[in-house]
């Protein structure tokens, strides 16, 4: 294995698990209405199970608000169950025969502390995935070196790479973390 592919395949891990930690942190509640709030959810509509943004548009009208229109107004009572039945939501849709609104109930100080432990433990997973990514690219190189594939001096070169990617890397999950707590905390 060469350096640059150790290097490219180690990058392409980070890029995945920054992925991963982005659309997790999407699913934590600010206290502000956001349509990637619903991304989670699965409709039954026409006998099978579908995500929800194929069967309507989500909208924000207000802050505090979230509007799903169906394409097919059929589908209504379907929306509304399948969001009042996630627990992980905690919400209580209404509908008025054409849209289902969601009221998006304030955040108590307590439940915006528990948040950012949640978030804290969502960004400590993406480090440890991040960690055994860069210790599986260091074993891989110490592997080519012992075969000989690589020299001492790519070897320690490959090190030095994959420390500098991880340092990068980190920077940018902890901008993510704090955007996201500041978010939080924001009443």
């Amino acid at each position: 294995m060469t350096p640059n592919q150790i290097i490219d395949q180690t990058k392409s891990k980070f890029t995945q698990a920054v992925g991963h930690l982005q659309d997790e942190l999407k699913k934590i509640r600010t206290g502000r209405a956001h349509p990637s709030m619903l991304d989670g959810i699965t409709v039954e509509a026409y006998g099978t199970p579908m995500p929800l943004v194929q069967v309507a548009t989500v909208s924000v009208p207000e802050s505090q608000l979230l509007q799903i229109t169906p394409f097919d107004p059929g589908n209504l009572q379907a929306i509304a169950s399948a969001i009042r039945d996630n627990p992980a939501l905690g919400l209580n849709p209404s509908d008025d025969g054409r849209v289902v609104r969601v009221r998006i109930p304030p955040v108590t100080e307590e439940r915006r502390k528990e948040y950012v432990k949640v978030l804290g433990g969502k960004v400590e997973d993406t480090l440890i995935s991040m960690r055994s990514a860069r210790h599986d690219a260091l074993k891989d190189a110490e592997e080519a070196k012992k075969k000989r594939e690589l020299t001492e001096d790519d070897y320690n070169s490959v090190k030095k790479q994959l420390d500098e990617l991880m340092a990068k890397e980190k920077a940018q999950i902890e901008a993510l973390a704090k955007a996201k707590e500041s978010e939080i905390l924001t009443v």
